[in-house]
């Protein structure tokens, strides 16, 4: 949703400024604060020479609706700049990501990106994690992973469609929805997850952005620094 009035005009204006004009490959993750920021940055400023590398389908369509120039994925290691969201960031600045699905591309893209900004609403910025953590698993390791994640001490569950069925990513894999139980070290419990066989991508990014941008009630914004 576009507010092209307030807060978002501002962030799209400052993000272009310190860093999508000085790229040339960006990396976009997904959701609907990514889609509004690049809308309204898309609409003020010349994007003539900038190549773009989407995490989904539902921001690619956003960026194919702007009229923007896809680089392909032999580009990834040549990414600038990483523009996206999170679902949560805690204190430490580990976040949550992946309740649209795009955790693997996304992890990829951030990896890969010289530099990062996220984009979230204030409430989005928390103490501690609240929310589960999504986690793309194999079909065939279903079970299995289930598990190994329940005697990590994650409550899962497989995530569903609205109908009952299983969601399934754009990479043909699951998602268990695990929600923490007990206090955490953010890396030790990413880098566990992913010890797992089975698992492909965990939603846990323990890896530090350049900027945090968080958008205030009041239609400000900040900027936080690790």
């Amino acid at each position: 949703m576009v507010n092209s009035g307030g807060e978002f005009d501002r962030i799209a204006t400052h993000v272009y400024e310190k860093y999508a004009c000085k790229s040339k490959v960006i990396g976009l993750g997904s959701g609907s604060t990514v889609s509004s920021v690049l809308t309204l940055m898309a609409k003020v400023n010349k994007m003539n020479g900038l190549k773009f590398i989407p995490s989904s389908l539902q921001i690619r369509r956003v960026a194919e609706s702007l009229k923007l120039e896809f680089a392909d994925e032999s580009k990834i290691p040549d990414i600038d700049f990483v523009m996206d969201g999170a679902d949560q960031i805690d204190s430490e600045f580990n976040m949550i990501k992946g309740g649209g699905g795009a955790l693997l591309k996304e992890k990829i893209l951030i990896d890969a990106a010289e530099k990062v900004a996220i984009i979230c609403h204030a409430h989005k910025f928390v103490k501690s994690f609240n929310v589960p953590i999504p986690i793309e698993v194999h079909r065939f390791a279903r079970a299995t992973v289930f598990d190994r994640l329940e005697k990590l001490g994650l409550r899962s569950s497989l995530r569903l469609l609205q109908k009952g069925f299983p969601y399934i990513t754009e990479s043909g894999n699951v998602i268990y929805d695990s929600q923490i139980s007990h206090g955490y070290n953010a890396k030790e419990l990413e880098r566990s997850i992913l010890l797992i066989p089975g698992v492909i991508e965990v939603g846990l990014f323990s890896k530090l952005a350049d900027s945090y941008y968080k958008l205030n009630l009041d239609g400000t914004f900040t900027i936080e620094k690790p």
